[in-house]
């Protein structure tokens, strides 16, 4: 059908139109029915209004505007109007229907309210509305003053006397400065909405008037380092303290303090000027000489004094070494002058002995030449100073005395000797123990075939020990050797332990001996003397530092030597067959006769075995247990005993191979002539309950 009209439209469009009579309606009751009238329009629009003014009430929503501040004191109220709405008040309420409404709020002293609102579907609805007071207007006054710094809550806005001040609504603090007044501060509520309110200040004067007066006038008076005229002088200062400086040609100068009161005025009591001191240079030679006046020391030349000058002084100059000086003295009023004394030095004879005599002697720093000599010294402290080349510098303060004969003995340390000096004597392992430092020589070890009890093996021969080493004082404990390896026992004998805690270690072989010293050089970060591969040593580090033990040579001059390295000691105690003197040391008495051969009947050390380290008494060194206790394992291969002859071995360390290694010094189980002495050589490559070590380390080269 829509296709067809279409076609029908457009085919009209190319036919034409023909006029066809017209013949009105036949009915006349239709004609009239078209024809309103004036009253039926009216009733036609009233009847629109009233449905469309009830379809407004039906679909309008309360509206209440609360808008704070109420003006209640005041006859004008605010003027609210509403845009984008239709809208409808009625009484304090608005009809307006639910949507978004922009809303303008104006009242006499507030700001305007402009804002949008969204008015929800709830019947009755409420907004709060806040308007913004206006700013207030300030008069301040501040009667005659000019020029007033006003403050408002601590922010400078304005230059007091000021008119028609704006300032926001509400609480504020007022301040009013000016220079030499008091500082106002009040609090005001600024009313606001273009209210004028008044502010009347009188600012008090911030000092007083002060009367200064002198004899004789004409004095300069400066308060606070201001200066302010002369003397008589009326002056306003500030209230507070004031320093005030008085000064006249010619008098001293008078200070003082001042307590100024606002508003209360002063007058000073009258100030009578003193005349000035003199002012003296004090000059002596040789300077630096104490000076008293009137016997009150007053310090060191060059000194300048100020003295009154209206009576005479005396003057007490002195200086160590030099005779004392006195003066009297007079000065003059702001004068100025000067004295300058010499002093007599006071010498004495002295005598300086020098060692090496090629040195040179200084004597407060001069250069007084080469060698001893006798020299005339001033009777007072002394620098003394000797220096010379491979030698520490010595300095010294001496003070010579008059009428005694001195002589001053001074001898120079070599630097080696000083290095040496410097050099801890004593050291304390990780294991805990203490270390001696010995500086050894040239002595001869072995024993001479007239000696009684000698065996082939202690050949004679010249040993040369150079290098410095430390050794333990006392043998190895088990407590220490037990850091080392805590599962080694030095068990039982007859029943008896060898195992407690002081005791020495035993029943250790030579290489476990040398792994507890390599041990204890790890634990100190030294470098192991020692080379161990599956548990044997396979070589050694002669040039190491590290732990080590003793070398036979340095066993025996450590055990031998005493004051005379010619002579070494045969026994411990002496040169004294045995028996040992009384409980000299752990020998087999007459304790081990049940179960050893050959003892000591007539001896009896208070032990079976062992006994606990140090317990008998040093020798001349300082070592425990030499003699006795523990036989020691040392670090040499054992040999024939070395070769004699007239050439000195230097540092010898034994034979580079061998199957056992030497044993040194006596135990609990030797009782005999051969074993007692300190010369016995024994050996071995196995642990003995009888043989212990003690350790040794070089000190290295310088």
């Amino acid at each position: 059908m829509k296709e067809e009209r279409g076609h029908q439209r457009q085919s009209g469009l190319h036919e034409q139109i023909a006029p066809v009579d017209f013949k009105p309606l036949e009915s006349s009751g239709n004609r009239q029915w078209l024809q309103l009238s004036p009253a039926h329009c009216a009733i036609a629009f009233a009847l629109a209004f009233f449905v469309s003014a009830g379809w407004f009430v039906l679909s309008a929503r309360s509206i209440y505007f609360d808008v704070q501040p109420l003006l209640s004191d005041s006859p004008i109220t605010s003027e609210i109007s509403i845009e984008g709405a239709l809208n409808l008040q009625v009484g304090p309420r608005y009809l307006v229907l639910p949507g978004n409404i922009e809303v303008t709020v104006n009242s006499p002293g507030y700001y305007d309210f402009m804002g949008k609102l969204i008015v929800g579907e709830e019947q009755s609805q409420s907004f709060l509305i806040n308007l913004t007071p206006l700013p207030g207007k300030l008069n301040i006054s501040t009667s005659e003053l000019q020029n007033v710094q006003v403050l408002v809550d601590e922010r400078e806005v304005a230059v007091a006397p000021v008119k028609l001040l704006e300032i926001n609504a509400g609480p504020h603090e007022i301040t009013l400065n000016k220079a030499r007044y008091e500082s106002y501060t009040t609090s005001i509520d600024i009313e606001g909405r273009n209210v004028t309110q008044t502010l009347e200040v009188q600012l008090l004067p911030a000092w007083a008037d002060i009367t200064i007066n002198t004899i004789p006038a004409g004095a300069t008076v400066s308060i606070d380092g201001e200066e302010l005229g002369t003397t008589p002088l009326v002056t306003s200062l500030l209230e507070g303290e004031r320093a005030l400086l008085i000064k006249l040609a010619a008098y001293k100068a008078v200070t003082q303090k001042i307590d100024v009161t606002a508003r209360q005025r002063q007058t000073l009591p009258t100030i009578t000027l003193v005349p000035a001191d003199g002012l003296v240079l004090l000059e002596s030679n040789p300077s630096d000489a104490g000076v008293t006046l009137n016997g009150e020391y007053k310090g060191q030349t060059p000194l300048e004094l100020s003295l009154p000058p209206t009576t005479v002084h005396q003057l007490r100059f002195f200086k160590n070494g030099y005779q004392d000086a006195r003066q009297e003295l007079r000065t003059q009023p702001a004068g100025e002058s000067s004295v300058t004394v010499s002093l007599k030095p006071i010498t004495t004879e002295v005598k300086v002995q020098l060692q090496p005599n090629d040195a040179t002697l200084y004597v407060n720093g001069q250069n007084m030449g080469t060698g001893s000599r006798s020299l005339q010294m001033l009777a007072s402290s002394q620098t003394i100073e000797v220096r010379r080349d491979g030698y520490v510098s010595y300095t010294t303060n001496f003070t010579p005395r008059p009428g005694l004969n001195q002589l001053l003995e001074i001898k120079l340390k070599s630097i080696e000797q000083q290095r040496i000096d410097s050099i801890p004597p004593t050291l304390t392992n990780a294991a805990g123990q203490e270390l001696k430092l010995i500086y050894p020589g040239t002595f001869e070890m072995g024993s001479s075939r007239r000696e009684s009890g000698r065996q082939a093996n202690e050949v004679l021969r010249k040993v040369e020990l150079t290098q410095p080493f430390y050794l333990s004082l006392k043998e190895v404990t088990n407590e220490q050797f037990a850091l080392f390896d805590k599962e080694h026992s030095s068990g039982i004998v007859e029943g008896q332990t060898l195992a407690n805690l002081e005791q020495p270690v035993v029943r250790v072989s030579w290489e476990q001996a040398a792994a507890f010293c390599n041990w204890l050089s790890a634990q100190e970060g030294l470098q192991p003397f020692y080379d161990i591969e599956d548990g044997a040593v396979s070589g050694f580090h002669p040039e190491s530092t590290g732990y080590r033990l003793p070398s036979e040579a340095e066993w025996e001059w450590v055990a031998r030597i005493n004051d005379n390295p010619d002579k070494p000691l045969r026994y411990g105690w002496g040169d004294a067959a045995p028996p040992p003197p009384e409980r000299f040391g752990n020998f087999a008495d007459k304790n081990t006769a049940s179960f050893l051969g050959r003892v000591l009947l007539d001896y009896n050390d208070g032990y079976t075995l062992t006994a606990p380290v140090g317990s008998f008494a040093p020798n001349s060194h300082g070592f425990y247990d030499m003699s006795g206790n523990a036989a020691e394992w040392v670090h040499d291969y054992y040999g024939a005993g070395g070769f004699s002859g007239s050439q000195a071995e230097r540092d010898p360390l034994g034979p580079t191979t061998g199957t056992y290694h030497v044993i040194k010094g006596s135990s609990w189980a030797h009782g005999t002539v051969t074993e007692l002495r300190l010369a016995f050589r024994d050996y071995n490559n196995i642990p003995r309950d009888d043989v212990g070590f003690r350790v040794a380390r070089y000190l290295g080269r310088p």
